[in-house]
């Protein structure tokens, strides 16, 4: 019988998907059992049970997964897989074999991190490839590889892509973090947690995703976050040593009918729009919807404006402002349109760099 072509692929990806474990330095408690009263009741009194600190020990506490994007050991993964502080990260390689890793880069608006193993002694490790995610069509065929549970190392499921530029609010049960992901590749390949990381793989053996979230309650439903996104961040990080994002400084919601009928009915407030987005501060952050001496601020944007078009193009949700200000560059002066009560005006934004 003629074997599929997914098997030669698998030979080809795997050996460059890696698992990362999380682990932490924690006291090491011994139980032990005290007789205080054995002059009253003999040996056979009532024992008392206490506890007491013997050093430290290491501890697992999450992990995830990441592939190899170079032979000198870089790896790409999810921020939110490494974004516990005062923790130890553990590259494990299809062989077993462990490496200690650093922390290059994060990029927190597209849940990127890329890390390097430690020590590598000049030894080289096989890496994925990166494809081109802009020219993904529905219905490709497609390969999630990664480390769900984190139990099953170099697991491989199958599917299609489903969808193209999903949006989805991801929540990380661990660490608690919350982020908005834009432009995402939807994919039936099965991911489940610990899939993180890993990578989304097309019938040429390239990387053209990130395997980011699932949705939970849901079956077949992941996310990928496009190759493109990485591979920025790769470059700035050659060019410049760190990630290079740009900056407006604003917290809001984006509008379209549905949340038109939402404030209506739940706030009865009335959105005068259906498109563009809705400066307003998150009510679990606390902060101000403008943040204090940032671009938006200097240009004089306020809570309660409505953005409709930034850079001449209109938003909507196939062209969201995140999206859009990640196509600009730090110092880029771009002309912003606003609804502010029942006047539109427009200003001008100088972007800074995300620090």
């Amino acid at each position: 019988m003629q074997k599929s072509p997914v098997v030669q692929i698998v030979k080809k990806v795997s050996p460059a998907v890696v698992s990362i474990i999380i682990s932490k330095d924690l006291p090491k408690i011994r139980k032990y059992h005290i007789q205080p009263f054995d002059e009253f009741f003999g040996p056979y009194g009532p024992p008392i049970t206490q506890y007491r600190q013997e050093g430290k020990q290491k501890v697992k506490i999450g992990g995830g997964s990441g592939f190899f994007v170079s032979p000198e050991g870089i790896i790409l993964t999810n921020r939110h897989v490494i974004i516990s502080p005062n923790v130890d990260y553990t590259i494990v390689t299809p062989d077993e074999k462990e490496y200690p890793a650093e922390i290059l880069a994060r990029d927190p608006v597209n849940d990127i991190a890329i890390i390097k193993v430690k020590n590598a002694k000049n030894k080289k490790f096989p890496f994925l490839e990166l494809g081109t995610s802009d020219k993904v069509e529905l219905g490709e065929s497609v390969i999630a590889i990664g480390n769900p549970l984190g139990v099953f190392p170099n697991t491989i499921s199958t599917g299609v892509v489903s969808g193209l530029s999903r949006f989805i609010t991801a929540h990380d049960g661990i660490s608690g973090h919350r982020a908005e992901l834009r432009g995402l590749i939807q994919t039936d390949a099965a991911i489940n947690p610990g899939n993180s990381g890993g990578p989304l793989v097309n019938m040429d053996g390239k990387a053209i995703g990130i395997n980011v979230a699932i949705v939970m309650g849901a079956q077949n439903i992941g996310f990928t976050i496009p190759i493109y996104n990485a591979k920025k961040d790769i470059e700035d990080l050659k060019k410049h040593g760190r990630i290079i994002q740009p900056f407006l400084g604003v917290r809001y919601l984006s509008i379209n009918k549905a949340t038109q009928e939402e404030f209506a009915q739940r706030f009865n407030i009335r959105l005068p729009v259906d498109h563009g987005a809705l400066v307003i501060r998150e009510p679990e952050a606390g902060d101000s919807a403008v943040v204090p001496n940032s671009p938006a601020a200097k240009a004089d944007l306020m809570e309660n404006d409505i953005i409709l078009e930034f850079n001449k193009i209109k938003i909507t949700d196939k062209t969201p402002l995140q999206e859009l200000i990640h196509k600009c560059k730090p110092g880029d002066i771009v002309k912003v349109k606003i609804l502010r009560g029942e006047k539109i005006g427009t200003t001008t934004v100088k972007l800074e760099e995300r620090k």
